[in-house]
């Protein structure tokens, strides 16, 4: 594909690749060491008395820069984040290990002195043990002499403070960045194994010659990449909700970890990084039960003792969780549902831009109030606290896949199948499939219930076109299992999405192809589109008017249905699309000039056959 001279170029920088030994920096090299010290000696320090484990942590924490108070706060809350995700993942080894270094930084919370100014980035260091036990005997030197004490040590190891900020921009939820490049993604696409991707890196993957998914190895059965609208939807409202500006380009940094995932491509897909460290040897290392490193719960009662340095806010959260004990105490016991409504209100605006409130609330039972209301609006027939229920559980379940759970464990889709029987509301219902949609274990359980018919027949109706798209992200969040598409099949889907391709309307044609491309995963659904009369007529009208986007997919459905199918190829040659795709194969998108000549490649050799 590149003249021999390029060529020879390219060999000798993979022949220099190829040589390169990724080294760790030595002191993110130290830090490590010092963290899988203090894990390996946990039994002995028990054994024991605590002077050594309190001299390891101290030397573990200044070496990471957890240098005063506040330091020691923010660490604290950040592994309660790596706990709930290491519960919400399941992963016991790594929940155990997090909630031993959280029960070590609570323990030691007298080690981290307060700032001597705000303004000091370094602020004060912690003190050493020695130092601790001269300044609670009252022994000489005064704390200032401790402190430059344990300034010059750390200096002595070129030591990094900690500038890490309440202000800084926040990171965002694992599921919205590229598994190849860590980035927020800019243009998410879906594969055949349905994992998304960053459109520009798995675009490198496969044409580096993989033809498996980069994060569970799985073999693809083909390369079609299908945009997700959905996750491009939650980027944008994650990035408006964080202050953050919605990506108008891929990240420059895109290929900073692609080699990561070329380097492990013959790996499990079940392998987990902290089972593959390298030379780290986790052999040793003490995973102790949650009950021995203090639970969860003795972590939150103790919070208010270890926090004492930082009042105001103290006050503020218990504020915050008094209020919130109120609104749960008027979905539990008030039966008047209009003033119900007041406070439900109330919850839907504080879900919306609040995600520790939806960390909050789905753990302590705002879920299964939220979901008696609206039982009861959908009892009572009152459409608009249907609306406002069914929203606040939309907010609730945002960026959050344990309250989606949650929600499917207390029976919202069999609420969602009254609701939609016996009330207008459909805009909010169908926000609602939309969001539970994005779990995997949901898309079987919505894909078997009235919500397929009703989501379909959204499609025809002269309805809301913000509903009308939302009903058709959801069918394309369905339609990425399997198991559904004999459902979606028999409601009428094909037709549906027939009648919007030919519409010529641009809101809907790019969206309704790539559910057409999920369909051709089963044989049923591909006889069904061939024998559709307008479709092939709709999708080779695309070819020769649509955006390029929309050619894109297009091609790729076309591509799809021809592949081992003369009669399909027929009637696509009959539509004179030959023009279009030699047009598309020199101007289209990266991917369509690809497509467009895969299948007038097909075209060729079928009639050499003939």
């Amino acid at each position: 594909m590149v003249p021999q001279s390029i060529g020879c170029q390219i060999l000798e920088i993979v022949s220099e690749l190829e040589g390169i030994v990724f080294s760790l920096d030595l002191f993110e090299k130290q830090v490590g060491d010092e963290i899988i010290t203090l894990l390996q000696n946990g039994r002995k320090f028990e054994e024991s008395n605590d002077t050594n484990e309190l001299e390891s942590f101290h030397q573990a924490a200044s070496r990471l820069g957890i240098s005063s108070s506040r330091a020691a706060l923010t660490e604290r809350r950040a592994l309660k984040k790596v706990i709930e995700r290491a519960r919400m993942e399941e992963d016991k080894r790594k929940e155990s290990i997090v909630a031993y270094l959280l029960h070590l930084m609570r323990k030691y919370s007298k080690l981290f002195r307060s700032e001597v100014s705000d303004d000091d980035s370094q602020g004060s260091t912690p003190c050493s043990p020695t130092v601790l036990d001269s300044l609670e005997d009252g022994g000489s030197g005064g704390s200032g002499c401790a402190f430059e004490r344990q300034l010059s040590k750390l200096n002595s190891f070129n030591f990094k403070p900690n500038i890490r900020r309440s202000g800084q921009i926040p990171l965002p939820p694992e599921e919205l960045r590229c598994p190849i490049s860590l980035q927020l993604m800019y243009e998410p696409v879906v594969i055949a194994s349905g994992q998304t991707y960053e459109r520009i890196c798995i675009e490198k993957w496969f044409s580096d010659g993989h033809d498996t998914c980069p994060k569970t190895q799985q073999k693809l059965p083909h390369l079609s990449l299908t945009p997700n609208y959905c996750v491009k939807g939650l980027i944008a409202s994650w990035c408006e909700q964080n202050g953050v500006p919605i990506p108008d380009a891929p990240q420059e940094s895109l290929d900073l970890n692609y080699w990561r995932l070329a380097l492990s491509a013959s790996e499990t897909a079940n392998s987990r990084s902290m089972d593959n460290v390298g030379s780290c040897n986790f052999k040793e290392a003490k995973v102790v039960s949650l009950e021995k490193s203090g639970t969860i719960k003795e972590v939150e009662v103790n919070e208010s003792e270890n926090e004492s340095q930082c009042p105001q806010e103290e006050v503020s959260e218990i504020n915050v969780l008094e209020r919130y004990q109120e609104f749960l105490s008027v979905l539990n016991e008030e039966e008047n549902l209009m003033e119900s409504c007041k406070v439900v209100e109330q919850i839907r605006l504080l879900l919306k831009d609040d995600e520790k409130a939806r960390i909050f609330m789905g753990a302590n039972g705002f879920v299964e109030g939220l979901l008696r209301f609206l039982e009861s609006a959908v009892r009572e027939g009152n459409a608009m606290a249907q609306e406002i229920g069914a929203m606040a559980l939309f907010n609730l379940a945002v960026n959050n896949n344990r309250n989606k759970e949650l929600m499917l464990a207390a029976g919202v889709i069999r609420l969602l199948e009254s609701m939609i029987s016996n009330s207008n509301a459909h805009e909010a219902a169908t926000a609602l499939y939309l969001n539970l949609s994005c779990l995997e274990q949901a898309k079987s359980i919505i894909g078997s219930s009235k919500a397929v018919l009703f989501l379909v027949q959204l499609l025809g109706h002269e309805t809301d076109a913000q509903c009308k798209l939302d009903a058709l992200h959801t069918l394309y969040n369905l339609s990425t299992d399997h198991s559904n598409i004999l459902n979606l099949l028999s409601a009428g889907i094909v037709n549906h999405l027939q009648s919007l391709v030919v519409s010529g309307d641009h809101t809907w044609t790019e969206k309704s192809i790539t559910v057409l491309i999920n369909l051709t995963s089963s044989e049923t659904a591909k006889e069904e589109m061939v024998s559709a009369s307008d479709l092939i007529t709709g999708l080779a009208s695309v070819l020769d008017a649509g955006k390029p986007i929309e050619q894109e997919q297009a091609v790729s459905c076309l591509l799809l249905l021809c592949n081992g199918n003369e009669k399909c190829s027929q009637i696509v040659l009959q539509e004179g699309v030959i023009p279009a795709l030699v047009s598309m194969s020199v101007n289209g998108t990266t991917r369509g000039r690809e497509m467009s000549q895969r299948l007038l490649m097909l075209f060729r050799e079928q009639r050499q056959r003939d």
